[in-house]
Parts: structure tokens; C-alpha cells; sequence
């Protein structure tokens, strides 16, 4: 590729609509193509050390329809986006533009449509998002982590295309290492959340974790937590004689990855296909206000394939304590889920994607 293509990333204010932008972003320049990321400032908040590529902020509103005059405001306010979007685009013409999800990403795309410009949506979850599927007329093809993925009309199912779960390259990577079913002596255990998982978590696991160490299973605890609940979580964990270590935000979970044998974690979809790919055993734990309930069908898949366990958090305190207890006493339930998790891969995701992009870029219309 001689002349660089410019490609435009979308990304709605959430780290699971984020990671995956963020992720294709530097796939594509690594392979020669001109790339923004698009945000609003609630997704700029996770890149903040990025200076790789660029970031334009576009300011975003979803649709409140909590009575007429709120709904009434918001859409004026979605509607001067996509007209500032338009604009946008007019100065800055890409050649693509993906939109990865979330009320965000939506001006840019509809924006995009009104401009005849290429789009592209992705949805990494097993139901499609509120604003992909807004969006579902208007774009030139659907890019699907699973082709499992519900929501889509039977007319629009011919767009659909598999491409994998963008994940990180270095998990990948990970992965190809990360094969050994080892016998378990010890639990060593990563829970990991966004910042709302991080304040639950760090408020009903540890109590589990006592009850655990009373019973005498050995284990050791590295937990994702607010900058805020470090003192508490320190103090609980020494006094009570458990082995831990807490961190904060990362955007390198490999390197938690490779000194763990199981996990408990949200069901977003990225951090569910860094954990089946890394071939490390888990527990989700689904966020109960997600948007169409879409972490308990992420949770769901993986459990049907036998790739994780599943808890819903109203049973955390019930039924976590036994789990660890069962898989300690019972090492056959992690090797089994280990093994399954072996024929899992995304290794293909960049070239799957490099293949469909080249062919919407040489399609004339």
C-alpha cells in the first residue's frame, strides 16, 4: 500500500467499546493505513497516555426518554452532533469509517451514511448494541466477534461478517504460551471489573476470600480495585493473613495473566475473549443493569461451551465460596475447562479483518 488509506475508529465512552477501537487502531497502522479514533470524553478518559495515533473529541448524547421535554432535548442535542459531525467529515474525508458501538460512536456514523462514506459497524457481544442496530440500514457491513450474535434482522444478515474478537496482539501471543493444565496446589486468583465491578467486587469478595481461608485452601489474591479502596483492601487482606496484591487500571493484563490459574470478572465481551484466548478458567459474574442484559449472554455462551463457570452476583455470597472449594478439591475442573479453552482462538482477527477491508475498499460503491 503506497498511498496511505484514511480509516476513522468511532468509539462509543465505555472500556468495552474502547479497548476494541483502540486495538484496531493499532493494528491498521502498523499495516499502513492513516487512523483516528473518534470519542466522546468519556472514552477519552482511557486514553489519555495514548500519543500513537490521533484522538478527536466529538461531543455525544444518548437518547432520554425519562419524559417528553428530556427526550425532546436530547435529540436536539444528538442532532447538532451529526451536524458537527458532518462538518467533521467534510474537512477530514476518510475512506472508512468503523464504528465500534455505543451512543457515541452514532453522530460519526450517521454522519458517515448521509456522506456516502464507507461504514462499518463491529459488535463484539452476543446481542447487537442499541446504536449498531440503529445503525444496521445504513452500514456497508457488519464485523461480528461470534456469529451467534442476536438482534439482527434476517435482512440485514447478509452483512454480517465473523471476523474474531479484537483483541490485544500480545494476548494472542500470550495465548500461544499459556497452554500447560498444571496440577493446582494453590489458587491463584485475579478478579477484574470495570469501576463499577471493582467497588462490588472489592466489597462482597473479600468476606468470601476470609471464609476460604478459613477452610484452609491456599490461595493468593490479585484484584483490580478504585484507587480509593486500596487502604481498606490492604488492611483486610493483612489482617487476615491473605496473600494479595491490588492494582489499579491496566491496559497490560498479561502480565496479571501469566501468574494466575483462575479468574473473577464482569462479562463484558472483551475481557471474556482476553481470558478464553489467555486459556485461563473463569467465573463471570454479569453486571445485572447491563444494557438488554448482554453480559449474562456473554456469560451464558461461554458457559454452554464449557469454556467458564457462570454466578449471577445476587448468588455471589451463596455460591462462590463452594466453587473455589470444588475446584481446589477437584483439580479435573479446571484441566477439563483448560483443555476446552485450547481449541479457542482469535489468533485469525487481523487477518480476517485485512482480507474483508481490502475488499470494501476495492468495491467502487
Amino acid at each position: 500500500m503506497n498511498k496511505k488509506i484514511k480509516v476513522f475508529i468511532a468509539v462509543g465512552g465505555t472500556g468495552g467499546h474502547v479497548f476494541p477501537g483502540y486495538n484496531l487502531a493499532t493494528h491498521l497502522i502498523e499495516t499502513n493505513y492513516d487512523v483516528e479514533l473518534i470519542s466522546d470524553m468519556r472514552g477519552r478518559k482511557y486514553l489519555k497516555k495514548i500519543n500513537s495515533f490521533k484522538i478527536s473529541i466529538m461531543p455525544a448524547s444518548r437518547l432520554m426518554t425519562r419524559n417528553m421535554l428530556t427526550k425532546i432535548i436530547s435529540l436536539i442535542m444528538i442532532f447538532f452532533s451529526v451536524l458537527r459531525s458532518i462538518i467533521f467529515l467534510i474537512f477530514n474525508r476518510p475512506k472508512i469509517i468503523f464504528g465500534m458501538g455505543g451512543y457515541a460512536s452514532f453522530p460519526i456514523c450517521i454522519a458517515a451514511s448521509i456522506l456516502r462514506i464507507k461504514l462499518i459497524i463491529y459488535e463484539n457481544n452476543l446481542i447487537v448494541g442499541k446504536a449498531n442496530k440503529f445503525l444496521l440500514p445504513f452500514c456497508n457491513k457488519i464485523f461480528v466477534s461470534k456469529r451467534e450474535l442476536e438482534g439482527i434482522p434476517e435482512k440485514y444478515k447478509n452483512k454480517i461478517i465473523e471476523v474474531g474478537s479484537i483483541i490485544k496482539k500480545e494476548i494472542i501471543e500470550f495465548s500461544k504460551r499459556n497452554i500447560e493444565t498444571n496440577q493446582v496446589d494453590k489458587m491463584k486468583i485475579l478478579v477484574l471489573g470495570g469501576s463499577q465491578a471493582a467497588k462490588i467486587f472489592a466489597k462482597t469478595l473479600p468476606s468470601i476470600f476470609k471464609r476460604c481461608s478459613i477452610l484452609g485452601i491456599p490461595f493468593q489474591i490479585y484484584q483490580h480495585c478504585l484507587p480509593d479502596q486500596n487502604k481498606d483492601l490492604k488492611l483486610f487482606y493483612e489482617n487476615n493473613k491473605i496473600e494479595y496484591e491490588t492494582f489499579n487500571f491496566s491496559n497490560n493484563l498479561a502480565q496479571y495473566f501469566s501468574k494466575v490459574n483462575f479468574a473473577i470478572t464482569r462479562a463484558g465481551s472483551s475481557v471474556l475473549a482476553e481470558l478464553s484466548n489467555s486459556k485461563i478458567p473463569f467465573v463471570s459474574v454479569p453486571l445485572p443493569s447491563s444494557a438488554d442484559n448482554h453480559q449474562l449472554k456473554n456469560a451464558v455462551y461461554y458457559q454452554k461451551k464449557n469454556f467458564a463457570f457462570l454466578i449471577e452476583e445476587k448468588d455471589l455470597n451463596d455460591k462462590l465460596l463452594y466453587l473455589i472449594r470444588e475446584i481446589y478439591e477437584d483439580n479435573s475442573k479446571l484441566k477439563k475447562i483448560k483443555q476446552n479453552l485450547s481449541k479457542y482462538s482469535d489468533e485469525s482477527v487481523y487477518k480476517n479483518i485485512d482480507r474483508e477491508l481490502k475488499k470494501i475498499i476495492d468495491e467502487k460503491n
